[in-house]
């Protein structure tokens, strides 16, 4: 890779943010599987619609935990602490979800693998965002998405390929996630410690020499000199800093940015695929085909952001999508309303549509946008905050869809309209700047 006449390690900038970003990986295997197995957990564990929405969103409030423990470690302990402690999480969550007994027991295990989710969704992309130059960290950062979206695929492809191995089919589902939990796990021992986080702790040498293999010793130097400006030991920074009036401007657009992608409704065409297709009277065999068509559509979409997402720029990429997404929904509400087969082409451009600008690039935007000294923290709260949303739009689709059915989707198009004018009003362009050149740029008075 070359910037300019900067040149950089590509092999060792890419192995970083893919081992980094399996984090990403199991994050999309523990969202998705759930699509896949649901219809055999409603008739084993005997779910109403309240306990669908439950069990389905119980991993988001597990995420919350996740977040918060993970802002405190990233801070403290550094970053690669956090990364192993989310991928032992995954692997010992994948296993009791697999044996679980009776709903409470999956619940609760569903519960813990949302712990390592709301971890890895935090650590990953903020460990890619630190250690990946200016010019393509917006590409490396979507790596994270990549591997969420391949999460997704994969998970829905096994899912598919074991609907006829009996009743019990949905613990094979979950039990296969301990495999690449324990790929994670091997992958985290060899990377190194965040240049940043090290410089933050006073571990100059040791940045320097991270920094030197990213980039050679001129760019060590150079992005030395920049953190000193702007870092302070992680010790003294204490919660009531993001709270600062010159950093919960930022604070307040990461968590908006957060709730957005979330409640702006697609995840519920991911987790509930099954419910909406049964509605129409797709057979089981059905349902679950599409899971994979989703997750196909998701992975060339994500393709396609990372290559646009650092010419073309974060703004304008979340603008169309939440314009996009609002127009979709006026057409699927109509097509679900007359039970129309070819509404399945329009949650497909939906999904193609999220792929390449909401999801991608709000993960992006939060890893850029909070300064050096509390970024840790700002990025948990941020977080936690899309893990609540995700919880609540996950607990009250299937209550929602049991009483409005097509008309749900008036809803998130209303949120979409909404999300498109805080983008338009609130955000700023991030794109080709260093993390501290940003944290000089991104004023939000």
């Amino acid at each position: 890779m070359t910037s300019g006449r900067q040149q950089y390690n590509s092999l060792y900038i890419l192995a970083l943010s893919f081992i980094s970003a399996l984090g990403g990986y199991l994050f999309g295997f523990d969202f998705a599987v759930i699509s896949g197995a649901l219809p055999f957990l409603k008739d084993k564990f005997n779910l109403n619609e309240y306990w669908e929405g439950f069990a389905t969103g119980s991993l988001a409030l597990g995420a919350m935990i996740g977040c918060i423990t993970a802002g405190k470690i990233a801070d403290k302990k550094g970053r690669r602490p956090g990364l192993l402690m989310a991928a032992a999480v995954f692997g010992i969550s994948s296993l009791l979800m697999a044996f679980a007994p009776n709903r409470d027991l999956f619940i609760a295990a569903r519960f813990l693998a949302g712990i390592g989710v709301g971890m890895a969704s935090m650590l990953s992309p903020m460990y890619i965002a630190e250690i990946a130059p200016a010019p393509y960290r917006g590409r490396m950062v979507a790596i994270n998405q990549l591997t969420i979206v391949l999460g997704i695929l994969i998970t829905n492809l096994v899912n598919y390929s074991l609907r006829n191995n009996g009743d019990d089919a949905w613990r094979w589902m979950f039990g296969l996630g301990a495999i690449p939990s324990l790929l994670f796990f091997i992958g985290v021992l060899w990377l190194p410690e965040s240049p940043r986080w090290l410089a933050q702790v006073n571990k100059i040498d040791k940045a320097s020499d991270i920094l030197a293999k990213i980039g050679g010793k001129r760019f060590s130097e150079t992005t030395i000199a920049d953190m000193q400006k702007t870092v302070q030991s992680v010790t003294k920074v204490k919660f009531s800093a993001i709270f600062d009036s010159n950093v919960i401007p930022a604070v307040l657009i990461g968590i908006g940015l957060a709730v957005f992608q979330q409640l702006c409704g697609i995840n519920v065409v991911f987790n509930y695929t099954a419910t909406i297709f049964e509605s129409i009277g797709a057979s089981k065999d059905d349902q679950l085909l599409q899971t994979v068509f989703i997750g196909g559509v998701n992975l060339l979409f994500t393709l396609l952001a990372m290559g646009l997402v650092d010419k073309i720029g974060r703004k304008p990429l979340m603008l169309f999508g939440a314009a996009g997404l609002a127009i979709l929904y006026l057409f699927i509400s109509q097509l679900l309303g007359i039970k129309s087969s070819s509404v399945s082409w329009f949650l497909l451009t939906a999904i193609g549509i999220y792929a390449f600008t909401l999801a991608p690039v709000t993960w992006i935007l939060i890893s850029e946008i909070f300064p050096n000294k509390v970024r840790g923290t700002a990025t948990s709260v941020a977080i936690l905050c899309l893990w609540a949303a995700y919880f609540i739009l996950t607990f009250t689709f299937p209550v929602l869809y049991n009483k409005l059915q097509d008309k749900t989707f008036y809803v998130y198009a209303v949120i979409c309209i909404i999300g498109f004018v805080f983008v338009w009003k609130k955000v700023k362009e991030t794109k080709g700047k260093t993390l501290e050149e940003l944290e000089s740029a991104l004023t939000y008075h």
